[in-house]
């Protein structure tokens, strides 16, 4: 095991897109950053290698299928075994399709399950010795405002974030007091990158009913996840949401 010299945050998903903002957002408060990574092998090096010419050593990227638990055990001990002690972990790896309930397989749902909530569970589970010897953890789960509102016909992905919002109201009690577990809810931040799931029409509707009249960033979301990990030291299972005022409109 190698000597932990500063907080170390893990993220999940952090190659691209929303996690790897979270990375670099968490980095510039200081943490080192564990970061996790499925398919994006040269999008997780690239943000490593710039990471760490900021702060030598500061970035350390793992490979896993979060959708396979026994990936995700192999992940948490690679993890404590680096690291020893964790910080925080952020968990924004997630996936995200259609799934009508006349057609939707077996293989579909269980996608759903495993990427957005077995994934997530089964990681809390493999990081806790690390997460508990640290005194002052926290958990901070990426989450969906359409959990309260449920998306038409992404029925088993709402489902599953649905999931995880109540772990992370339960994990809050169970694992209280030395971690804390809170949540963030973004809206419309990043369009999905199949083109197919939001046609023109749908965008337009999205922007039209958001009050602040934009479309989020990537950089609201780490901003959220930021202050729940760093500066909300009294809050623990709580969801913050980040729609721009869209849920007032519904």
């Amino acid at each position: 095991m190698e000597l932990k010299t500063g907080r170390v945050a893990v993220v999940t998903g952090a190659a691209r897109r929303i996690g790897e903002v979270i990375a670099v957002q968490l980095h510039r408060r200081g943490f080192d950053i564990a970061l996790h990574y499925r398919s994006s092998q040269g999008s997780a090096r690239a943000l490593a290698d710039k990471l760490c010419e900021i702060r030598a050593g500061s970035c350390t990227t793992f490979q896993a299928d979060l959708g396979n638990v026994a990936q995700v055990s192999d992940l948490a001990r690679e993890i404590i075994t680096k690291y020893g002690s964790i910080d925080l972990l952020v968990n924004n790896a997630s996936s995200y399709s259609p799934t009508p309930i006349e057609t939707c397989t077996q293989r579909q749902f269980d996608e759903m399950l495993n990427d957005n909530l077995r994934g997530p569970y089964f990681l809390i589970q493999g990081l806790l010795p690390g997460l508990q010897s640290c005194g002052k953890a926290s958990v901070v789960n990426l989450l969906d405002v359409h959990v309260e509102t449920p998306l038409r016909d992404y029925n088993a992905y709402c489902a599953a974030k649905a999931g995880l919002a109540s772990l992370t109201r339960s994990l809050a009690l169970e694992l209280a007091p030395s971690i804390r577990v809170n949540g963030v809810a973004p809206g419309a931040i990043l369009w999905p990158e199949d083109e197919e799931s939001y046609d023109t029409a749908m965008r337009d509707e999205t922007i039209k009913r958001t009050p602040l009249q934009r479309l989020g960033k990537p950089e609201d979301v780490a901003a959220a996840v930021t202050y729940l990990a760093c500066d909300a030291a009294f809050t623990t299972g709580h969801v913050t949401v980040v729609d721009g005022g869209r849920g007032l409109t519904r």
